[in-house]
């Protein structure tokens, strides 16, 4: 399956970047829908970091009567029985593969790299994050699920068995309901997955209070990575 190439929006740090974060927007959103949260993660002191914004490619979702929009995968609905696009989320792992190993290309150790997303662009950084042949420094995934969850065991990398991951969630959630983010993080951790798990009283957004926390564990994260 060739990759396809995902046109990017970065964000430079003041120095020499050092470690890089490849962010993945949710359905209908776009690169720079996360812009505004780096000034507010406040790294600089911690780690020079690269953050990479991609587009994912317009196609058609079911669930919004076949309207054409950005999205990693086509969704037919927000039941957890309801089918999914495993093409679409194979082909955008793919191409977010790429990116990481671009980043590889461009200096930075796969451990000081880091897979993130909201909604269904987490469900891709969970989803690539595990199957990334080089072990990386971690995933965070917001409001968010584990996409194909029978698939993970057989295709999990060895390379990150114990891969660290961040997962927040709202409690009063509409779109990804909480209890199929709690499933997902058991399932993560049933791989040997370290999840550090947040739950919040919000619906499907991001608060102040997550923030905060997602800072102090990158910066964590970052200051113990080689």
């Amino acid at each position: 399956m060739s990759a396809v190439r995902l046109e990017t929006f970065e964000l430079e740090p003041p120095r020499p970047a050092d470690a890089a974060v490849v962010w993945m927007h949710g359905l209908g959103a776009d690169a720079h829908d996360f812009e505004s949260l780096v000034p507010e993660l406040g790294l600089e002191a911690s780690a020079a970091v690269r953050f990479v914004f991609p587009n994912a490619p317009v196609r058609p979702v079911t669930i919004n009567g076949g309207h054409r929009m950005r999205a990693w995968f086509d969704v037919a609905g927000f039941d957890r029985r309801a089918p999914q696009d495993e093409r679409g989320i194979r082909e955008s792992h793919e191409a977010i593969s790429a990116l990481v190993a671009r980043e590889r290309e461009r200096g930075i150790p796969a451990s000081r790299i880091l897979v993130a997303g909201f909604s269904q662009g987490g469900a891709m950084a969970l989803f690539t994050g595990l199957r990334f042949a080089e072990r990386l420094g971690g995933v965070v995934a917001l409001s968010t699920f584990l996409p194909l969850a029978d698939t993970a065991a057989a295709e999990a990398h060895p390379a990150n068995a114990a891969l660290r991951v961040f997962m927040a969630h709202g409690r009063f959630d509409p779109i990804v309901p909480q209890p199929l983010g709690e499933s997902s993080r058991e399932a993560l951790r049933a791989l040997g997955c370290a999840v550090d798990w947040h739950s919040y009283p919000m619906p499907h957004s991001v608060c102040a209070d997550e923030v905060s926390d997602l800072r102090s564990w990158l910066a964590g994260v970052l200051e113990a990575a080689p």
